[in-house]
């Protein structure tokens, strides 16, 4: 861009509005009470006005299954637009979901019938070959649930097909509303709860501010469905004005001030007291400091979390200076502090960690994966388990010797869990925290040898989308151990081994398959065509033919096979260059060192 460009626009772009660019839509917010719906107006005395009244022909079946009318709800919208049912809990989304297909016109199922088919189709082939029942009910109908416990693959292709316009209406929990950008003509809360948790301000305009998008529709509408005891509540939940932003350093504080303290040092931004005491005053929560401090100052808070750190063993406290003057008190980061930091490990297991690790030399068990897997199972995940006791008897024992003398170098016994199991009370004191860290481990370990997501979940009768949120974390945190152990020299040994047990957990796949795996686009499911197909290897890919991949591996576009191409040549030039680069720095000779040509030495006498 020209200096004259760069001129125009730095004295004008200030004064162009956008709003002569985007339309506005109007969103209009209603609430349901039995069969009659108000217009939220702020004008109103009660702020609210009628609107009208449903007018629907429900029969006596339909009315003990639908209570609150909503197959009167949604059929005024779909199919020719979209909608989004904001449900309590998982379970209930999933219950609506089947209930408005149990009531919606077999008309539903012609509606773009072909791509619906399609959809199932890559349900199935991305969950190798499974495909969920009540999916199998919902999507010829257009209609689907969505929360966290769908894979992640089952979510981009619902979340495609809603956006597409294949799917007219998702049942879902809140955690939509803030994560995923799925407008809708019409939004309906089915109660004015989240989980058991009464609606916030936020949450609700963050749930109703899904319909109608600018740019993409013309108009918007919201209906809150609540009891006549809910009223007073909703009415003032509709008028009160939002909550306030406040800051998350106090409230997460080993992630946050402590986390924030160490990573300043470390990456020496601020290095004494005084500089990092200015570092906090420049920050959202030190402009909040008098709101959210009510006992300590920021000064304090400051010198508390320096102390903690410092008697932590993360930060080391070098003397003052000989001005004497506290303000310069600089402190530098210990070998612990650098392996918390370039881990990223949650300083408030830190230590924990390192105490895990240390024990693991004294006896690691490496005739299977089981014991290391352990010591990477992420410890925030460890405090939301809850152990189905029958299903952890089962599991452990089936171990075999080798895998139960993990369980016993842990402290968990097989008679502890059928005490468990049974209903029995224990005396014998075992650590909860280790006693539910190990039965997580048993589902990856159980993952990793079957490779398959769906098993895995009902062994252990957990959802899906949570199985594969394990495995997601346990391959985070695999690696940021390995990042922790790459900094302390006594960990030597667990280099190697995490190195491979995180491409294991990353990939959880049978081994062949990872080198295909490392190629951009290509999941489980189409590594499996690959390999198949006789694509057994980066060069195999990277030597392809797009037009031959297309005719040879099933619902592959055009698009598809020369990305996975590009991307398998791109793959294979970098592991080239970083051989060679290697080769080159073992030629290399030192300039000290004679070459052989050089050394009288070494020439051989004639004889």
């Amino acid at each position: 861009m020209s200096r004259t460009c760069r001129s125009f626009f730095k004295q004008n772009i200030t004064a162009v509005s956008l709003d002569q660019y985007v339309p506005t839509v109007e969103l209009k917010e209603y609430l349901k009470i039995n069969d009659t719906i108000y217009e939220v107006d702020s004008k109103a005395e009660s702020s609210m006005t009628f609107s009208r009244l449903l007018h629907y022909k429900y029969s006596d079946s339909l009315r003990k299954m639908d209570p609150d009318h909503l197959v009167a709800l949604v059929t005024e919208v779909i199919p020719n637009y979209s909608c989004l049912v904001f449900c309590p809990s998982k379970k209930n989304c999933e219950n609506v979901a089947e209930m408005l297909c149990k009531f919606l016109d077999k008309e539903y199922l012609k509606h773009r019938e072909k791509e619906k088919c399609e959809l199932m189709k890559n349900l199935r082939s991305s969950s190798s070959g499974h495909l969920c029942p009540i999916l199998r009910r919902t999507v010829p109908f257009g209609v689907a649930y969505h929360h966290g416990g769908l894979t992640g693959e089952e979510r981009k292709l619902l979340e495609e097909a809603y956006s597409a316009g294949v799917l007219c209406l998702l049942t879902c929990t809140s955690t939509l509303a803030a994560g995923v950008n799925l407008p809708a003509r019409r939004v309906i809360l089915r109660a004015p709860y989240v989980a058991k948790e009464f609606l916030k301000r936020n949450q609700y305009k963050q749930m109703i501010g899904r319909a109608g998008r600018a740019g993409i529709d013309t108009t918007g509408e919201s209906i809150l469905i609540l009891q006549e005891k809910d009223k007073q509540k909703v009415l003032e939940l509709i008028t009160r004005p939002p909550e306030n932003c406040y800051s998350h350093l106090v409230q997460q504080f080993t992630k946050g001030i402590q986390a924030l303290f160490l990573s300043l040092i470390g990456l020496k931004i601020a290095t004494n007291l005084g500089d990092i005491y200015n570092f906090m005053n420049g920050t959202f929560f030190g402009v909040q400091q008098k709101i959210l401090l009510k006992e300590k100052s920021l000064w304090e808070m400051t010198v508390e979390s320096l102390r903690y750190l410092t008697e932590k063993g993360l930060l080391q406290k070098k003397p003052v200076s000989e001005s004497g003057e506290e303000l310069q008190c600089h402190f530098h980061i210990t070998k612990l502090g650098r392996a918390s930091f370039k881990g990223a490990i949650d300083l408030a297991y830190c230590d924990t960690l390192y105490r895990d690790l240390k024990k693991g030399l004294e006896g690691l068990v490496l005739e299977n994966l089981l014991h290391l897997i352990y010591l990477t199972t992420p410890y925030d995940l460890v405090s939301q388990c809850d152990p189905d006791w029958m299903i952890y008897f089962r599991q452990i024992s089936q171990l075999t010797p080798a895998e139960q003398n993990v369980a016993t170098l842990l402290g968990v016994s097989e008679s502890y869990i059928a005490k468990k199991a049974s209903g029995q009370t224990t005396r014998k004191k075992v650590d909860k925290n280790i006693v539910n860290r190990l039965y997580l481990s048993f589902v990856l370990y159980a993952l990793l040898k079957e490779t398959n997501v769906w098993s895995v979940s009902e062994k252990f009768n957990l959802p899906r989308g949570s199985v594969q949120n394990l495995l997601t974390g346990a391959a985070s945190f695999s690696s940021c151990v390995l990042h922790f152990c790459e900094e302390l020299e006594e960990f030597w040994v667990y280099r190697a081994l995490l190195v491979e047990l995180t491409k294991k957990l990353t990939y959880c796949v049978k081994a062949e398959l990872i080198p295909l795996m490392e190629v951009s686009g290509v999941l489980e499911g189409r590594a499996k065509q690959l390999f198949s197909a006789g694509y057994r290897s980066l060069m195999h890919l990277a030597s392809a033919d797009p037009e031959v991949l297309i005719r040879t591996i099933d619902h592959l576009s055009r698009r598809q096979a020369r990305q996975i191409v590009s991307s398998a040549k791109m793959l294979l030039q970098e592991k080239a260059e970083a051989l060679r680069e290697e080769v080159e720095e073992l030629l290399k000779v030192p300039a000290d060192v004679p070459s052989a040509a050089a050394s009288p030495a070494q020439t051989p006498k004639a004889t």
